[in-house]
């Protein structure tokens, strides 16, 4: 009976962007699960799976094959995408799902090929050292012949849109949807909501560089905090001398720039040095000329 209505399904083509985004989704998966299994292993001493790992990672593929492919005829990133795999070998055009054969040749294609990938090396590194050099070099080309025919047959599936992998197309499996697509509707709010953010993030990178943030700050803590003009006499020079203006601190080498106000050497050394047409942040005075200070103020006036 389930075959039967198997038969009947018809066949729906999957496009290519569907097929790449299944393929992304198993390798996403494949990561997620060897992170969790790694994961139980932190409190043990570390390199206890470094031995073993191409064996571990092939038993999880095992695992993940065995409750996909071949109870399902799709891979995880197929199901959450509505795909399943078809056999093209057959005859007819209804959905026909895979044969025994043709799921045990995957496994050994994607489990058994990625194994014998990571382990190549270590299975022959016990012969002799003329013989496993050329078992090394033969092992080297074959893997590029490999990789050849698989940009080979991308390039194929970029123009026709079926087998996605060498594998599929060797085997003679094709994704087709499960059930029949209704028309895709495409919206562009959230698109165009993400290139407006894109180009005014990427103005603000180009016009912050041009701001001299630290004037900007001075002037509206000026505007904030206005202080009335003082004469530039003696006494209200020594009884301003306290504080820098700049960090607010005891003057470190006081000095000053033709105002009533007092700076460390450094802090004010350091801002014009940074900004030419620096100006005082209490009294917008640009500075004229930078001198130390001659007046001292012993520190027990600080108590007074």
């Amino acid at each position: 009976m389930a075959s039967s209505i198997g038969n009947e399904k018809s066949v729906n083509p999957v496009l290519r962007i569907s097929q790449l985004d299944a393929l992304e989704l198993n390798k996403a998966l494949e990561q997620l699960v060897w992170s969790q299994f790694t994961s139980c292993f932190h409190g043990f001493k570390p390199g206890v799976l470094a031995n073993f790992e191409p064996e571990v990672k092939a038993f999880l593929c095992l695992i993940l094959w065995r409750f996909t492919v071949y109870s399902k005829n799709s891979t995880v990133g197929q199901s959450i995408l509505n795909i399943q795999y078809k056999n093209n070998l057959s005859q007819t055009e209804k959905y026909q799902p895979l044969s025994k054969h043709q799921k045990l040749w995957y496994l050994i294609f994607t489990v058994g090929g990625r194994w014998l990938e990571e382990r190549c090396y270590d299975l022959f590194s016990n012969c002799q050292q003329q013989s496993f050099g050329k078992i090394k070099s033969y092992i080297s080309f074959g893997a590029g012949l490999f990789k050849l025919c698989g940009l080979v047959n991308f390039l194929i599936f970029l123009q026709k849109g079926t087998f996605a992998t060498l594998t599929e197309r060797i085997l003679g499996i094709r994704s087709v949807f499960c059930k029949p697509q209704s028309v895709r509707q495409v919206g562009f709010e959230y698109m165009n909501r993400e290139l407006l953010w894109h180009g005014f993030a990427e103005f603000l990178i180009y016009l912050l560089p041009l701001i001299n943030v630290q004037k900007l700050k001075l002037k509206i803590s000026s505007w904030c905090l206005p202080i009335a003009d003082l004469s530039n006499t003696e006494n209200s020079l020594a009884g301003h001398c306290r504080e820098c203006s700049l960090c607010g601190e005891w003057p470190t080498m006081p000095h000053t720039i033709g105002c009533p106000h007092v700076f460390c050497y450094y802090c004010i050394k350091s801002n014009y040095l940074f900004d030419m047409y620096f100006t005082c942040p209490k009294c917008d005075s640009e500075v004229h000329t930078l001198q130390p200070l001659k007046y001292k103020i012993e520190m027990t006036e600080l108590h007074v």
